[in-house]
């Protein structure tokens, strides 16, 4: 147990990694900066991007070690695992070293912040073998801030490295990207999440069911700090029984505000058969034992999904699926069918939206879910639109919501944007807020992999938002009234909408100036230039 005499570390600080071997889940990035260090070609600047507590910092402080450690004899040289005994390795790993410099961007943001730096990289370092610069969130820093570092960061003196962290590198400007070694941390698995608590338990000497752990990992979403911060929380909360604290799923579950996976599957079950009071009781009843609507919403997403994957001939990876659970899901996904699946997830995802903005949350997660009952009992939209075109007379048809009828459901969606462009050009005629900037960043800044109303498949030429997507299939299924899946996909892309119009319009200036006439002006006048009006809506990159 923890000596009462020393004050206590939480563990997302205490389990902090000391070396490149306790840095979970990125060997990638170790296997790329060791061959780099043994050959001797370091960059001068390195990013790291990522998630959240993937390690982004700890990373840059793990570089800053194995540039500077000297070895336990004081004539070692740079290494990918550094000794960790040697002055400089513990001085780094103390945050005492006077030639690594930590600065936090988001209280540091200005010009003259960075301009202390610039004028402090032409002295030599005092003691290490580099000085090091450490930005963390370098994101928050001014656009002029990142221009007066850019000369520096270009050409710094031999001695400097700048090991820059950041969340949202595509707040960055690529005029910096391009002056670095970009390493993308990868979210942690929830497997090697559980591995890690697991060691970390028993270092703490406290016991843990396995479940509650993967329940941790889970929750963490790739997150080693969040998990770490979770676990925390939950030997807290933990009983103390005969072998000492114990820490339980159920507690876990409580803790979070989690409902079990059993009653996850009843509830979904009562959704299929269309049994609305039975599922409002399910609702409650979760609801009084403390579950989150949010979290219940997000349980049946997870859900659909595994049923989806599974239909879809991926096999079962989530190692806390039992027996039962695995059964369950091939009898659902030999069921159901993709459309319906596909309709169920878009009515869900679209209910998690609500009750994540409600004044009332469970009030909006039992609504979401009777619009999912209601919408189970329907038909197709493929098996209806052939039982319209057969001519099936209106008392045979299948009954509708709200008493309409055939013809007017049919008529209730608009028609679909024939091309690309044309989803550009409905987004641009939205009202809502947001609409206007998605239509520049498709039109400026995104490729065309796939068109298949209502499926989309893109590559943005960027990064962008990490709901951007997410967002773009939202909107589209509002303005269209039918539901959208966008997806980032491979293959073949075609030149972003910019970059074809740019074309078009070199190619037609170029087929004015080989006109004879123009030709014959031209050589006359060699200063004179060929103007045209500026009539392009997207002029602003012409």
């Amino acid at each position: 147990m923890t000596d009462s005499s020393q004050p206590y570390r939480v563990l997302a600080r205490k389990y902090r990694p000391r070396n490149f071997n306790e840095l979970i889940g990125q060997d990638a990035m170790v296997q790329t900066l060791g061959n780099a260090i043994k050959r001797g070609r370091l960059a001068h600047a390195f990013l790291m991007t990522g998630v959240r507590g993937v390690g982004k910092t700890s990373t840059a402080r793990l570089i800053a070690k194995a540039l500077n450690c000297i070895g336990p004899d004081g004539q070692g040289g740079p290494t990918i695992d550094p000794c960790g005994v040697c002055e400089p390795c513990v001085a780094i790993a103390e945050g005492r070293h006077i030639d690594v410099i930590e600065m936090d961007a988001a209280s540091h943001t200005g010009v003259d912040d960075v301009r202390e730096i610039i004028e402090a990289v032409r002295y030599s370092a005092v003691s290490a073998r580099y000085k090091v610069y450490i930005i963390d969130e370098v994101h928050m820093l001014s656009k002029n801030a990142f221009n007066a570092l850019l000369k520096t960061l270009e050409e710094p003196p031999a001695h400097v490295k700048f090991l820059f962290a950041t969340t949202e590198v595509n707040k960055v400007p690529v005029t910096v990207l391009s002056r670095c070694q970009r390493f993308d941390l990868r979210r942690i698995s929830a497997e090697k999440l559980a591995a890690h608590f697991t060691h970390v338990t028993q270092a703490e000497e406290v016991q843990a069911e396995p479940a509650a752990l993967t329940l941790i990992a889970q929750a963490a979403e790739g997150s080693a700090r969040d998990g770490l911060s979770i676990l925390d929380q939950a030997i807290a909360h933990a009983d103390i029984s005969e072998g000492g604290l114990l820490v339980t799923a159920a507690q876990v579950r409580d803790m979070l505000g989690l409902s079990d996976r059993g009653s996850v599957r009843r509830l979904l079950g009562l959704v299929l058969e269309g049994q609305a009071a039975p599922m409002l009781a399910a609702v409650r009843e979760q609801h009084d034992l403390g579950v989150e609507p949010l979290a219940l919403m997000r349980g049946l997403l997870e859900l659909v999904h595994a049923i989806t994957v599974a239909k879809a001939g991926r096999g079962a990876d989530d190692p806390a699926q039992s027996a039962e659970e695995r059964e369950a899901l091939a009898d659902w996904a030999s069921a159901l069918s993709f459309s319906s699946l596909h309709r169920l997830w878009q009515l869900l995802l679209k209910g998690h939206d609500e009750v994540a903005t409600a004044i009332l949350p469970v009030e909006a997660c039992e609504m979401a879910l009777l619009r999912a009952v209601h919408a189970a009992t329907l038909p197709d939209p493929s098996d209806l639109a052939r039982l319209l075109q057969g001519g099936v007379p209106a008392s045979t048809a299948p009954a509708l919501p709200n008493g309409a009828s055939p013809s007017t459901a049919a008529t209730s969606s608009k028609p679909m944007p024939q091309s690309f462009a044309a989803i550009v050009d409905l987004l641009r005629a939205d009202r809502s807020s947001g609409s206007a900037s998605m239509a520049v960043t498709l039109h400026d800044e995104v490729g065309l992999v796939r068109f298949a109303p209502p499926e989309l498949v893109i590559r943005p030429k960027r990064a962008q938002d990490a709901g951007f997507v997410q967002e773009l299939s939202k909107r589209l299924s509002d303005i269209t009234g039918q539901p959208w899946q966008v997806m980032v996909g491979d293959g073949p892309v075609e030149p972003t909408l910019w970059e074809q119009e740019k074309a078009a319009e070199d190619a037609a200036r170029q087929a004015i100036l080989s006109t004879p006439i123009v030709s014959a002006a031209m050589a006359a006048f060699p200063e004179a230039e060929l103007l045209e009006p500026d009539d392009n809506p997207w002029s602003a990159h012409a």
